[in-house]
């Protein structure tokens, strides 16, 4: 990412115009198949409802994103929380997680395809990468306008392929769109 990416989403944050309050869907829903223990993180965490989220469950966690903006608002919310975060400033794009360091990873709400070969192998065996954002077949105008920020049909699948997949859904257009899951593909794989 360059510096104007870190400007445009600090001045973002300070504007509150992004305010993720609770963890991705793929994270609430699933949270049975976190481990009792082990390293966590939030990658592209934003204000970090899904860093908060996975201290809550115990696991020591994590957090990173480009804008310090958004770190300084997780750091206040863990405090007030009384939650345990590492946090850090960092472009997770030239600096993406070191092999076999994470018991689970979880993306929402970013994508860049160049550090998915990265992602996979940054899991421990037996780790876990939740992963939900953007779908081109949308049947809404949330999320970006730029196509390239989303996600083909099927493209998440092919992108964690490396995983093993323990669940995905990607419901496009497909019946009544007033009901389901719209908009968005979200995915669990583990590493074996």
């Amino acid at each position: 990412m360059s510096p104007k990416d870190a400007e445009k989403w600090n001045a973002i944050y300070r504007a509150g115009k992004h305010d993720q309050a609770e963890a991705a869907k793929v994270l609430r829903e699933h949270n049975h198949l976190l481990p009792q223990t082990g390293k966590a993180l939030d990658l592209a965490c934003g204000r970090g409802a899904n860093a908060l989220f996975l201290a809550h469950h115990g696991l020591e966690t994590s957090a990173w994103d480009v804008s310090d903006q958004a770190i300084a608002l997780l750091e206040q919310s863990a405090r007030e929380l009384r939650l345990r975060l590492d946090t850090e400033v960092r472009d997770v794009i030239e600096r993406p997680p070191k092999q076999d360091s994470f018991d689970v990873i979880v993306v929402s709400h970013f994508l860049e395809r160049a550090i998915f070969p990265a992602l996979c192998l940054a899991l421990r065996t037996g780790g876990l990468l939740y992963y939900q954002t953007f779908i081109r077949e949308q049947v809404s105008a949330t999320g970006p306008s730029n196509p390239a920020y989303r996600l083909t049909e099927n493209e998440l699948l092919s992108l964690c392929m490396p995983l093993h997949i323990v669940y995905y859904r990607e419901e496009g257009r497909i019946g009544n769109t007033a009901k389901g899951f719209r908009d968005q593909a979200m995915l669990i794989g583990q590493r074996r």
